[in-house]
């Protein structure tokens, strides 16, 4: 990017949303104040495919208590033996020290006060207090289908907080393997490797650390902490999001885990088939009602068409032939430049795009019904169990809806979503990026109520042809609608 380190509108009005959109699902995150937009044009080019174009530049106000990272920490690291490359602060213990105090005693004051005679017990309860947050905080992504893009430790808030939206994405069809960065070549922050890679980027600050907190205390509480804390609370949301509000059973996991993988065999919209979910009926045999719902949640799920579009091949047949041939007569050339991994996925999606060329709908919906039946049925067990617990079944019945309701949104910033406010805004209308602000800045409510903001013509200086793009924006699909099929040729990168 010719180093200018300028923002475009596009980049800025999704980090502009889906920052103000985190914060109303509830989900610890740096706001975002206003974004200013201008004349000024710079040269990007959104897909690396060499056709730049001309983009406007624009400031997005970022607030938080403070932008500290982990990566801050480390320009202290030593010299790498391999690549000679080293931090800018290196043997500069003054300065680490410096910031240690300062962090610890502005944002976690508690522990300051607790420990303020002993600085290694400061310094690990902090480290211990950031890694439960850290936790909590990639639970509460992985329960609402939220990928960040690029989790580095740059990208890692030293207070816990969700920074610097770039390629992020909220998933639609769930795909544990989901990629929302175009550019992420080896899945590396997939959605499933999300909790992995946040683990990762703890144990390098605890590397930035030392000596103020030795290694082999912090990396103790490291794996002692991190996966339990991430466990419990992932655990205790995806409860609330099914409702179960009175028990706290062991085979809990189990359930959200089939449900999952119900939704990965049929496609569906992760976050409507939660939202759904608190419309079924728990006690109501009724035959038709069951078959009304299952319609529903069939509607959530991936068509004939949007499967073919998900599993289509992405190598050149050519290409993949050649890489086949390479993988048995010379190994070691073909790990240099290829990987395994991403071969066998290849040969996945042929696999899959083949059997779908014979799927008909019909043969679809009836898997599709048969695979969520399987899974009600369990589902309707787990709650009959929470009704027998209860003195008072409506009571009972009246709270579940509500915590699921509160814990489930209708809505999301999907990416069409967010497309649809961008176009209109390069057309110079920005009455899109403010109807769409309305709706996220209340995720878990009902739209009834929702007026579009009117734009003064002149005050805006909205031309007849932004006026056009903005009217087309607004007659497409409704914001809590699974995506269009054209959706899934956007990216990100």
């Amino acid at each position: 990017r010719q180093a200018d380190g300028r923002k475009v509108l596009r980049s800025s009005i999704r980090e502009f949303l889906c920052s103000e959109a985190m914060f109303h699902l509830g989900i610890p995150t740096t706001r975002a104040g206003t974004c200013v937009t201008s004349d000024s044009k710079v040269v990007r080019d959104i897909f690396y495919d060499g056709n730049p174009k001309n983009e406007r530049c624009t400031v997005v106000l970022r607030i938080a208590s403070t932008f500290i990272r982990f990566g801050s920490f480390e320009i202290f690291k030593p010299t790498d033996e391999y690549t000679g490359r080293k931090g800018p602060s290196v043997n500069r213990n003054d300065i680490r020290i410096q910031m240690l105090d300062y962090v610890i005693s502005t944002f976690y004051p508690e522990i300051q006060e607790a420990y303020s005679d002993n600085s290694i017990q400061r310094n690990a309860a902090f480290f211990k207090e950031i890694t439960k947050r850290t936790a909590r905080l990639v639970a509460e992504w992985q329960c609402v289908g939220f990928c960040h893009g690029v989790l580095n430790t740059d990208n890692m808030s030293i207070v816990g907080l969700t920074i610097d939206y770039g390629p992020f994405g909220f998933m639609d069809r769930y795909d544990p393997e989901h990629i929302c960065n175009g550019s992420d070549n080896t899945g590396r922050y997939a959605y499933n490797k999300q909790p992995e890679i946040c683990k990762w980027n703890l144990g390098k600050l605890a590397e930035a650390l030392v000596p103020e907190l030795p290694l082999e205390i912090s990396e103790l509480i490291l794996e002692e902490e991190y996966d339990a804390e991430f466990e419990k609370h992932y655990l205790q949301k995806m409860r609330k999001k099914l409702g179960l509000i009175q028990l706290e059973l062991e085979e809990d996991s189990k359930l959200v885990s089939e449900l999952l993988e119900t939704m990965h065999l049929t496609g569906g919209d992760f976050t409507n088939i939660f939202y759904l979910l608190s419309s079924f009926l728990v006690v109501d045999s009724d035959p038709s009602k069951l078959e009304d719902f299952l319609k529903e949640l069939t509607n959530q799920c991936a068509s004939v068409d949007e499967l073919k579009v998900a599993f289509r091949p992405q190598m050149d047949p050519r290409q993949l032939s050649m890489m086949l041939m390479l993988a048995q007569s010379n190994p070691q050339l073909f790990a240099l430049i290829g990987t395994k991994a991403n071969i066998n996925k290849e040969l996945e999606r042929i696999e899959q795009f083949s059997k779908l060329q014979q799927l008909t709908e019909d043969d679809l919906l009836s898997r599709n019904k048969r695979h969520w039946k399987e899974w009600l049925e369990k589902y309707r067990d787990r709650l009959q169990k929470e009704i027998e617990s209860v003195s008072d079944a409506d009571a009972w019945n009246t709270h579940h809806v509500k915590v699921m309701n509160s814990n489930n949104p209708k809505y999301i910033l999907r990416n069409y979503i967010a497309q649809n406010a961008i176009e209109a805004a390069e057309n110079g209308d920005f009455s899109e990026v403010r109807n769409v602000l309305k709706l996220l800045e209340n995720p878990f409510q009902e739209a009834e109520d929702f007026r579009e903001v009117k734009e003064d013509a002149e005050e805006e200086g909205a031309t007849a042809a932004a006026a056009a793009c903005t009217q087309e924006t607004r007659s497409r699909l409704p914001y809590s609608s699974k995506p269009p099929l054209w959706a899934s040729e956007l990216c990100v990168t």
